[in-house]
């Protein structure tokens, strides 16, 4: 190391990003760059907490099941109760929807001016074996006036009226991606000083890629097009990547060029993913960083959602994968078509 190298700077923190981007907008005030350190503050918990699961009995299952029918973790329970105690601490939200709660959580604050949907620990199955996981947010701003009580227009939106988006991903090293519609940004956490620093600045997805990132323990419930597809991707020697931990595939995805697919099954006829606190969030950044995602057939933000927890197939990645799987599902949806006319 040279006498140059001593002492250079250690870049961004996410507090002066924030207030910098808070301060380009002259009529900002201040509350969803407040609620985003929220955000952060409970993912620095969440990192501390799956960091030392191992040594304080936080590994394995709870011996519960969510709304979803799924086998809860205990680290989902915990990072559950830390995002809502963080976002009830800031004051700035007024409801939550979890993967991990049937219904809205109120939190009493009828001031609050957001409403956040969240996956707290996705990919938690893979606690045990110590593979990537991380949480998923979607930030709404509610259409209720201030001071009255919370309604289902408030939590049912669609992914166009975000106003803001990320996750975070615990991992290697542990990183906070969001965007708020004017580009996305990354910032890797550095435990020695407790603080998420800048970097990965105006993140582009490559416009396509090579790999391709789908469960294919379930090829044979798989539609034809999706399958067609698939051989496709082998054919051209693309590589096959499928972690199991959503935010960890789109993550390599999103920095590598890919297409990560989670298609309807005879299983899950509606997908399986949650369109409000998983779909939603990623499409968002997606499409900010020049990325695509659809249901196959319909842009993922566009979607009118009906309940709290449903469900959608997903197609998410770079433009032109995105693009070329949904025009062979669309082809042999019109061949289907075409038969039953006949």
């Amino acid at each position: 190391m040279t006498k140059e190298n001593l002492g250079l700077p250690v870049g961004t923190t996410l507090d002066r990003f924030i207030k910098r981007k808070q301060d380009d907008f002259p009529y900002a005030t201040g509350e969803l760059s407040q609620l985003l350190r929220d955000i952060a503050l409970a993912g620095k918990i969440i990192n501390r907490e799956i960091t030392r699961c191992g040594l304080i009995n936080l590994a394995g299952a709870f011996g519960a099941t969510n709304v979803q029918g799924e086998e809860q973790q205990k680290l989902d329970i915990v990072a559950n109760i830390r995002f809502i105690r963080a976002l009830r601490n800031g004051g700035e939200v007024c409801a939550i929807i979890s993967e991990e709660e049937e219904g809205i959580i109120d939190l009493d604050n009828p001031n609050g001016k957001y409403v956040v949907a969240m996956d707290p620990l996705d990919g938690s199955s893979n606690i045990d074996v110590n593979v990537s996981i991380g949480t998923i947010f979607s930030i709404y701003r509610r259409k209720s006036p201030t001071g009255t009580p919370i309604t289902d227009a408030d939590v049912l939106q669609r992914g166009v009226e975000q106003v803001a988006a990320g996750y975070l991903l615990y991992g290697t090293s542990s990183i906070l991606v969001y965007t708020t519609g004017y580009g996305v940004n990354g910032f890797t956490y550095e435990s020695s000083m407790g603080e998420f620093f800048l970097s990965h600045q105006s993140i582009k997805s490559p416009e396509d890629g090579k790999i391709f990132s789908v469960n294919e323990g379930s090829y044979n419930s798989f539609d034809a097009g999706v399958k067609e597809y698939i051989e496709y991707c082998k054919a051209s020697e693309f590589s096959g990547r499928y972690i199991g931990s959503l935010v960890a595939d789109f993550h390599r995805n999103l920095m590598k060029g890919g297409i990560y697919m989670y298609p309807a099954t005879a299983s899950a006829p509606n997908g399986k993913l949650r369109l409000i606190y998983e779909c939603n969030a990623l499409a968002f950044i997606a499409e900010q960083a020049g990325g695509r995602a659809t249901n196959g057939q319909q842009r993922i933000m566009e979607l009118a959602p009906g309940k709290l927890h449903q469900r959608t197939p997903l197609f998410i990645g770079s433009r032109k994968m995105v693009e070329q799987v949904g025009a062979i599902l669309n082809q042999h949806e019109l061949q289907r078509s075409a038969v039953d006319t006949l």
